[in-house]
């Protein structure tokens, strides 16, 4: 096999150079995903994926010592599935002789700062199950490949590490990070990716790559390439073998000086290259023969072709002791005033689309195992999930999400996810006609968070239905645009609800619920008063203050805890950077840099209050901090949290100064520069302002430099209290000064930050006079020991939103108008993280333990569950691999024993 191969060309007593042919291919970034894969529109970026494909695969059949990885599977499935049987077997052969490996192996390259983990799981299980049921094990990759992503999250080496990887490499690490790196050979380490799971369960070797992806100075051979191919033709007058050999083994043995063993690699290829691949080739062939041949003359170095995979299987036998780290790799900066931190809250709107596409399309995988075959064809035509499922991995890409991508490729990933979004309606709405017995056309009323719903306003008397993805009850307050002055609302069992109520009864876990609203003739009386001093807002477990001089939050009570802080609630924006003397860095769509450290009030009322609105189940102060951001502060009846939900933009940009707009909480609270971010959702890390744990920091930008991305929560806390903000998008979050803790919302910019990009940051929004953004914010009071309790749930409820579905008139008296699909809920430590349909015989279930060892008295302890569900294996995270057949490599670090 390819082990054995490698074997025989790799010299123990030489330095081993690892040549890895690759090409790095974004999905959408400059171009969309279908112009990189044909080629279209080049005089934007010449790019054209189906040719790299089709050229490498024709060299690699030239010699067998040849070598390729690939990664991106979302363009190697289009490529497969237009290839003729010929060309599929030789592509086959290649792949189980180890000429072709594939690496990574995910649907895309994810990123790993604005990502949610149970969205990595699916766009990796997506492409992991098209390469195993393809290529069988050869296809399987055994290296987490991510050399382009803007930083790095413990979340992901963790994930990775229980998908079964035996190693991760990637390109980009802070400059001061890789400097002290280099100078005490710690380039290679162990990464211990959870604070949770017992070692080495989540322990992943980590290698960061010499010179990002690219090829050393001198040596790439691309068409798109200035630099000299090898001329061995003694008789030319450019005859350069000698040059470049001595250059290459020079450029060798300085790079070997960085690493522990005497094996390094070097990466062949950038983006989107090999799209001729003749002259790669070509040349590296020259490049091993030149440079080995001088072993006859004393050298020691041996060149060869080789893989990820194989360069780590060396450094396995290799028997070293690796340095460990526990934490992760954000915040990354490639200079002193340049810190990737801005694509942490770039284009919030997608980010936000994102989000909610993930929970449309849990309850579609849910409700197409619910309904059976007739979800995907039944009364209203023909649905499916996999066009979700793509749009979804597709925009995990980290070009995607991030934010980082040239405008007509974010309009792009968004049509991608409204055709998801179409297709998934459908099955919904067949699979919620079985379940019910109604064939009433339902409407899916997308535009809420605008108040703007068809059905509702032009309707006497409708119905609607709430389906609850999660495996437990929920309680979640619903806004409903009607043209009525009051409407009778019943549940399902008929019982009349408060018009008032602007939330359903509590919906059953994993279920559906119909409530019916008819319009009644008596007006009811208004629910607002135009007051400029608000009142408290206070239920029975919140008391919430407002300063009567200027109508912002002054306090948060915990009426059951007996806990209050002082608290008070604003919105600034910082001056983006237009470059100074200092440097010439702007802030752009990937870097963060503020002019000054001190932002810029955005009210400049004197009152920020409109409106108090208060009845017995909701109290609403309404503020107006400008013309262009205000905000709602609810307080709901029952609930131990307090909405926040702010409107932002058009961000004005006539003064000529870009704006990076934030809200920023300021307590009493006692953080002393602490505070704490989730890694992609799941597991929380320690934040400290101006330090990195594992080397001393030289902070440059007091502000960008203590960035780091939030997808669920952030917190502060003291021996006392602890202030937990959740939100419903990926953001950037900081804790600049003692009790405070700041949220990115909105970023509209005048300049590139010179990444690549090549346009500013602003958004045309539908009018084109700029993006207007609405989201929310959840803010709870707790002890810090009782945290978790509230802060988990209430983040998964937001990842997992109830789905609504309005239906004219009201339900016939033959529907069925509640089911649940649990006989009872699960423990609240248990999370159902998938319930999709895998074949047409078998259903993929996923259960995970939500909370972290140890954040929580009452849920961090193991859980036994009985469930009757007919499954004849336990699987690994991406569920193709048997969990007794997933093995790994063993790497040796600080506290491990080595077990070969």
């Amino acid at each position: 096999g390819i082990r054995s191969a490698l074997n025989k060309t790799t010299k123990p007593s030489m330095l081993n150079v690892h040549l890895v042919p690759h090409t790095h291919d974004d999905v959408g970034w400059l171009k969309t995903v279908d112009q990189y894969f044909y080629g279209g529109r080049n005089y934007i970026q010449h790019a054209g994926v189906q040719y790299i494909l089709d050229s490498v695969v024709a060299e690699l059949q030239k010699d067998p010592a040849r070598r390729f990885i690939y990664v991106e599977t979302a363009f190697f499935f289009r490529w497969w599935s237009q290839q003729s049987r010929s060309t599929r077997n030789i592509v086959t052969q290649l792949v189980q002789e180890g000429c072709l490996e594939f690496v990574n192996g995910g649907w895309c390259m994810s990123d790993e700062a604005s990502t949610h983990y149970s969205s990595v799981i699916d766009q990796m299980t997506l492409g992991l199950r098209f390469l195993n049921d393809t290529f069988g094990e050869c296809g399987r990759p055994r290296v987490a490949w991510h050399i382009d992503p803007f930083g790095h999250a413990r979340e992901h080496a963790s994930i990775f590490a229980q998908m079964g990887y035996d190693g991760f490499f990637f390109g980009r690490l802070d400059y001061q990070d890789k400097d002290r790196r280099m100078k005490t050979k710690e380039m290679e380490m162990v990464w211990r990716a959870s604070a949770s799971l017992n070692p080495p369960t989540a322990d992943l070797f980590t290698g960061v790559l010499p010179n990002g992806y690219n090829p050393p100075p001198g040596f790439c051979w691309d068409q798109s390439c200035s630099d000299d191919p090898v001329q061995d033709d003694p008789a030319l007058e450019d005859y350069n073998v000698d040059d470049l050999v001595s250059r290459f083994i020079s450029i060798s043995k300085a790079q070997a000086a960085l690493y522990k063993t005497n094996h390094i690699v070097m990466t062949m290829g950038s983006d989107f290259q090999y799209e001729n691949a003749n002259p790669w080739y070509k040349n590296m062939d020259k490049l091993i023969h030149y440079v080995n041949a001088q072993q006859a003359n004393g050298s020691q170095v041996n060149v060869l072709y080789s893989t990820p995979s194989c360069y780590l299987q060396e450094l396995n036998l290799a028997n070293q002791t690796w340095p460990l780290k526990s934490d992760d790799f954000f915040p990354y900066a490639d200079g002193p005033h340049d810190f990737w931190t801005g694509y942490f809250t770039s284009r919030p709107a997608l980010k936000r689309y994102e989000r909610l596409s993930n929970s449309l399309l849990q309850t579609c995988n849910q409700l197409e195992v619910l309904g059976g075959p007739k979800s995907r064809s039944g009364p209203f035509g023909k649905g499916d999930s996999d066009t979700m499922k793509r749009a979804m991995a597709v925009a995990q890409h980290h070009d995607a999400v991030s934010g980082t991508e040239k405008q007509h490729v974010a309009d792009d990933y968004a049509k991608r996810l409204a055709e998801g979004w179409a297709h998934c309606q459908v099955l919904v709405s067949n699979s919620l006609s079985v379940l019910s017995g109604s064939e009433v056309p339902r409407v899916f009323c997308e535009n809420l968070n605008i108040s703007v719903c068809p059905l509702t306003e032009g309707s006497k008397m409708f119905s609607m239905n709430v389906y609850n993805p999660l495996a437990r009850p929920v309680s979640w307050s619903v806004h409903l645009p009607v043209n009525g002055t009051s409407y009778n609302v019943t549940d399902s069992s008929g019982n009349v609800v408060d018009s008032q109520r602007p939330r359903v009864p509590s919906a059953p876990t994993l279920s559906g619920r119909a409530s019916a609203l008819r319009r009644p003739s008596p007006a009811a009386p208004p629910l607002c008063a135009d007051l400029h001093a608000a009142s408290p807002l206070c239920f029975q477990y919140l008391k919430v203050t407002f300063d009567p001089n200027t109508g912002l939050l002054s306090g948060l009570t915990n009426l059951e805890t007996q806990q209050s802080v002082q608290l008070t609630q604003n919105f600034y924006w910082y001056n983006a950077s237009v470059g100074n003397a200092e440097s010439s860095q702007t802030s752009g769509a990937y870097i963060f840099r503020p002019n000054s450290s001190t932002p810029c009030a955005v009210s400049k009322n004197s009152n920020t209050v409109l409106c108090v609105c208060q009845n017995s189940v909701v109290q609403e102060v309404r503020q107006q901090f400008s013309p262009w951001v205000s905000q709602v502060v609810r307080l709901y009846e029952g609930s131990r949290e307090l909405e926040l939900e702010w409107t932002v933009g058009p961000v004005p940009v006539e003064d000529g100064f870009g704006k990076e707009v934030i809200t920023r909480f300021d307590s009493n609270i006692s953080s002393a520069g602490y505070f704490y971010s989730d890694s992609n959702g799941r597991e929380v890390l320690e934040r400290r302002k101006d330090y990195r744990p594992t080397w001393d920091l030289t902070q440059t930008e007091p502000i960008a430099g203590n960035y780091y991305p939030i997808n669920s929560r952030a917190f502060i806390k003291d021996g006392k209290a602890q202030l937990t903000v959740v939100t419903e998008r990926s953001q950037g979050v900081s804790s600049i000064y003692n009790g405070s803790l700041e949220i990115m919302l909105h970023r509209r910019l005048l300049r590139d930050d010179y990444r690549g990009v090549g346009e500013p940051l602003s958004e045309p929004g539908e009018f084109g006079n700029g993006l207007v953004v609405r989201g929310r914010l959840l803010l709870t009071l707790t002890p810090p020991e009782t945290a978790a309790d509230s802060h988990r749930p209430l983040a998964q409820g937001l990842v997992l939103q109830p789905l609504l579905s309005f239906q004219e008139g009201a339900p016939k008296p033959t529907s069925k108008l509640e089911f649940s699909a649990l006989q009872a809920a699960l423990p609240p430590a248990v999370h159902l993280l998938t319930l999709s349909q895998w074949d047409s015989e078998s259903v993929l279930l996923r259960l995970e333990h939500q909370y972290e060892s140890g954040e929580s008295k009452a849920f961090s302890q193991p859980v036994t569950l009985n469930l009757q569900v007919h499954t004849h294996t336990h699987s690994a995270v991406t569920a193709l691999l048997p969990c007794c057949l997933l093995y790994r490599l063993s790497l040796l670090c600080f506290d491990c024993s080595f077990f070969s």
